[in-house]
């Protein structure tokens, strides 16, 4: 399996980073954290700082597994502006990679890239007028259409992590992830 990466810009949701990230290694995927700045070092929207795996200059980005957008705001924007995380969507994108976002990251990051475009998708409320025309909108925590993922906002982080391990690993493995910190007694999925 190949490594995934969860993209990091100043004013990032921190919730939604870096509860998937935890999420994922806990079921055994490898995922890196990318500083969109010119150093390793992020501040998240709530003044959480984090020194990410990997600054995005001179990443190579064509094995990926998955490609992350976390909210926040500004950090979705900041994400939205920087030529090299919209080049690494468009690429993985065109070869139908998989590709997660959250919150404001839906219609900012991957809306305007036409990602999005014939697909049910979801993002925080009062973002949507971001959504090209395009877009299906869904109201709901998680939604995953092919090889797309999601959600909603700060809420929803656990349940679009294990929704990118069930995609990745299979119902079961979210299954005992969830199970394993105390999170659902239903399947993942029931939201998807």
């Amino acid at each position: 399996m190949n490594c995934s990466y969860v993209f990091l810009a100043n004013g990032f949701e921190e919730i939604e980073a870096l509860s998937v990230v935890d999420i994922m290694r806990r079921a055994g995927l490898e995922v890196k954290t990318v500083s969109i700045n010119a150093d390793l070092n992020v501040t998240g929207a709530h003044g959480v700082n984090v020194v990410a795996d990997m600054k995005i200059a001179g990443a190579d980005f064509s094995e990926a597994e998955w490609l992350i957008a976390p909210g926040g705001l500004p950090g979705s924007q900041y994400l939205h502006e920087s030529e090299a995380v919209s080049a690494a969507l468009k690429s993985h994108a065109a070869k139908n990679g998989k590709i997660a976002a959250i919150c404001a990251a839906p219609a900012f990051v991957l809306s305007p890239l036409g990602i999005l475009d014939g697909k049910e998708a979801t993002c925080y409320p009062g973002c949507e007028g971001k959504f090209r025309k395009e877009v299906i909108r869904k109201d709901a925590h998680v939604v995953k259409d092919g090889n797309i993922i999601t959600a909603n906002g700060p809420a929803s982080a656990a349940m679009f992590a294990l929704a990118i391990v069930a995609h990745t690993l299979g119902e079961a493995v979210a299954q005992e992830i969830g199970a394993g910190m105390l999170y659902y007694q239903q399947p993942v999925n029931i939201y998807l």
